[in-house]
């Protein structure tokens, strides 16, 4: 049994086991409070996830009722601050793929409050504005959309969190044994899953101290965890999607997407079909760690 199990802190849903690492977690936790540190400490990287998320339900409404009305320039917004997202989605910022798109983002946000249903949604979004066999950045959309629009319900789910299909994410990282670099983890990458995973770890974290605001520092400690395998790889593959400079935390900001505006300016990573950057409006919100 994984650390987490042996002290009894999890509930889990039925059907789902996770063998999570303690010393692990433990040696993750303590790199991501240094790396904080000389940036104003980890309670302000917190609050950066958790306005990030108010930035979602400003824009699309706290249960997703103004998802119909969302214009280009306010979702071009939004996607700065989806990292695996803003690279694969320019060819849809504008009409009329824009508007198959945001028909897409209204029909999911009116069934997410059954949770019941959403592998089902998950697996069917996209459909209405790719054509063929969706990308695999289009589920990340959508799971970025549910759990921004509400993260106390829908955890984080990126494919960088766990990806079934690829048998990598942060659940092998933390996989309790030796011989995890070659076992293949028999663990769905479904909804029961994910909110397992965030139940190990809000245990652990508050049995580390962390008693205020935990779903963002479980976001923030899924993004160390992985940001430490993509170090560690320092591949070419991973390099496209997560380059940066030198920095302890760089990669844990860029998968939170917390690196969408450059430092001082409004110039974002997002770049529009015809490779201009795209700037935030004078009255969107600035860098989030400015």
């Amino acid at each position: 049994m994984g650390w987490l199990a042996q002290r009894g802190t999890r509930t889990q849903p039925p059907g789902v086991r996770l063998e999570l690492s303690g010393p692990r977690l433990e040696a993750s936790l303590a790199r991501l409070t240094a790396g904080c540190e000389p940036h104003g400490g980890i309670e302000r990287y917190a609050q950066a996830v958790k306005l990030k998320s108010a930035m979602f339900r400003d824009a699309l409404g706290a249960a997703g009722e103004r998802a119909a009305d969302l214009e280009p320039q306010t979702f071009m917004g939004l996607c700065t601050f989806m990292a695996t997202v803003r690279r694969r989605i320019a060819p849809w910022l504008e009409r009329p793929h824009f508007d198959a798109l945001r028909a897409e983002l209204v029909r999911l946000v009116r069934v997410m409050g059954d949770t019941a249903i959403t592998d089902r949604e998950l697996a069917a979004f996209g459909g209405g504005f790719v054509s063929g066999a969706p990308e695999r950045w289009v589920r990340d959309l959508a799971v970025e959309i549910l759990h921004n629009l509400a993260p106390e319900r829908f955890p984080l789910m990126n494919r960088w969190v766990w990806d079934a299909e690829t048998n990598t994410g942060v659940i092998r990282e933390l996989w309790f044994g030796e011989e995890r670099e070659n076992a293949r983890i028999e663990v769905p990458d479904a909804y029961a899953t994910f909110l397992t995973l965030r139940e190990e770890l809000s245990g652990f974290l508050t049995g580390n101290g962390f008693f205020r605001d935990v779903i963002y520092y479980v976001d923030l400690l899924c993004a160390q965890v992985y940001a430490e395998y993509i170090c560690e790889q320092g591949g070419s593959y991973l390099r496209t999607d997560f380059s940066a400079e030198d920095d302890p935390l760089q990669y844990t900001r860029r998968l939170l997407g917390l690196d969408g505006v450059r430092p001082g300016t409004r110039r974002t990573r997002l770049k529009t079909i015809d490779g201009k950057a795209f700037v935030l409006a004078e009255d969107s919100p600035h860098g989030l760690l400015d």
